[in-house]
């Protein structure tokens, strides 16, 4: 009996000691957990399809890899069973060089059919400024617009060069002047860059709700915060049911039903009814940075004395337009890793213009995915490309939720790599999606017009007016040259492209218009 009490002892002191470990996870799995949740870049080379090394995975399909009269130019690579990934580009080696041909992708849904042929459309024209020590990095890499098609475990790719049809055309048409790109890549393909690959991107997790008891402890001022109308704000942790608003806690985000996002605070109260704070001023919401203040860090060569911005700081009341602040999901919102971006930010002046644009990505998205597709932009323009951050200043899904994109503070002049040529003294928004032919949701042009108002109110400018800016170089405006253009302006404006699609350039107009009014103007 003493024998069998004994075992029994010891069975039960054996499964209690178990028992925590197996309710809470060492630091290894914790770590593995957010590996994960990072997100990946694989690279798979295009190489010509009639090489056998253009298969990857579970093998080629014959029908589209051989057995034609171009396979000798035309490149691509077929991968089956490859880790998840949801957002597909192609790249290649220098960034100057110009990709002459057609690259398509297919893909195959997890657990899903394969797609149709997708387009995959020109980018170089949204991009860091040629002179900008972000093109001209080693890391900087030439590459086609990304395209967003959710969760898939298989693809097949395929860029032809232009003049080469699909039963054979003269594979050597334009290869005299563009032959350096090719390098030792073979005369077949001399007409397309060297270097070229297909880039697969995994966006990793959403960032985890945080505990509901510590997400209402951080939702508590340190101090009691003043408010427009004087009083101290509600901290929003005391009331079950609401949404906690973050005073005390800059940078981040409260959770609600449909994910992270960011309730602003109140403005600085002005001295005056009518008075408006005549400098760009961070909220509480921006997240805390050592950054030294934009002018310690202005790389800004340009010799305009901004003789527009003195002249409307100059008229009367011009400090009396301005508009609230729309609600914006900060970097840490929508889960952007800041460990792979470089340090420090660069700064512009004054922000005089807001280029709008379109990220070409598609519209196959929900809304609940927008953030997923922004940290898979974010990856592709920093890991693929090579740009020291996210291109754009802001983006902007259909349902018209805004959220911050390149770090440094979101009423700061930021310099973006948005128009190439352009991205001193502007900033750039993008609407998630492509508006070529599709009209945009009418909640996105209104958020549009919201987040114009305030921040081109932050910096005096009339949503409804022109202004002056000196070209860095494009294809539509020589370099050193000064462009009229509108406040609120197209990224065609300033750069032969269709960006921002021509359902979305339609909208500027209303935009103004409703930009000023909420200026009150």
């Amino acid at each position: 009996m003493r024998a069998y009490l004994a075992s029994s002892i010891g069975v039960a002191c054996t499964a209690a000691l178990a028992l925590p470990l197996a309710l809470h996870p060492g630091t290894a799995h914790a770590r593995a957990e957010r590996t994960v949740a990072a997100g990946s870049t694989r690279s798979l080379p295009l190489r010509p399809l009639d090489s056998l090394d253009s298969r990857v995975g579970g093998g080629t399909d014959r029908g589209v890899a051989a057995g034609r009269g171009d396979a000798a130019v035309e490149r691509g690579v077929t991968a089956s069973g490859v880790r998840p990934f949801s957002l597909v580009g192609v790249v290649w080696d220098r960034p100057a060089a110009e990709l002459r041909g057609r690259a398509q992708v297919r893909t195959r849904a997890v657990g899903g059919a394969w797609s149709p042929w997708r387009e995959l459309l020109p980018y170089g024209d949204e991009a860091p400024d040629p002179d900008s020590p972000e093109l001209r990095g080693a890391r900087a890499h030439g590459g086609t617009a990304p395209l967003w098609v959710g969760a898939s475990d298989a693809v097949e790719a395929r860029v032809r060069p232009e003049g080469v049809g699909s039963a054979g055309a003269d594979a050597g048409a334009g290869a005299d002047a563009r032959a350096s790109d090719a390098g030792a890549e073979g005369a077949g393909a001399a007409d397309l860059p060297s270097g070229l690959r297909l880039e697969l991107i995994d966006p990793g997790e959403p960032p985890a709700p945080p505990d509901p008891g510590r997400a209402a402890l951080r939702a508590l001022p340190g101090h009691p915060a003043p408010t427009a109308g004087g009083g101290a704000p509600a901290s929003g942790g005391g009331v079950p049911g609401a949404k906690p608003t973050v005073v005390g806690s800059p940078g981040r985000p409260s959770w609600g039903p449909s994910g992270p996002s960011v309730k602003p605070s109140s403005p600085p109260t002005p001295s005056a009814p009518s008075a408006k704070p005549t400098t760009p001023r961070p909220s509480a919401s921006v997240p805390v940075t050592t950054t030294p203040p934009p002018s310690a860090l202005d790389t800004d060569t340009d010799t305009d004395t901004d003789a527009d911005a003195e002249a409307e700081a100059a008229t009367a009341g011009a400090a009396r337009y301005s508009a609230p602040r729309p609600g914006i999901v900060t970097r840490a919102g929508w889960g952007a890793d800041e460990k792979i971006r470089e340090t420090g930010h660069v700064y512009s002046k004054t922000v005089k213009v807001a280029f709008i644009h379109h990220t070409v990505t598609g519209n196959n998205y929900s809304c609940s995915q927008a953030p997923s597709v922004l940290r898979s932009i974010y990856r592709y323009h920093v890991k693929s490309l090579g740009w020291r951050d996210y291109g754009y200043n802001f983006t902007i899904d259909k349902c018209g939720k805004i959220y911050e994109g390149r770090s440094g503070g979101v009423t700061k002049a930021v310099r973006g790599a948005h128009t190439l040529g352009f991205n001193t003294n502007s900033m750039g928004i993008a609407v998630l999606g492509t508006f070529t032919s599709k009209k945009p949701s009418a909640k996105a042009v209104k958020a549009v017009a919201k987040l114009t108002a305030w921040k081109l109110g932050l910096f005096k400018r009339n949503p409804r007016g022109t202004t002056h800016l000196v070209s860095g170089g494009g294809n539509k405006y020589k370099k050193g040259t000064s462009v009229k253009l509108h406040v609120i302006a197209g990224h065609r404006d300033g750069f032969a492209t269709e960006c921002p699609g021509k359902r979305l350039y339609k909208k500027l107009g209303s935009v103004r218009k409703t930009a000023a009014r909420l200026q009150g103007r």
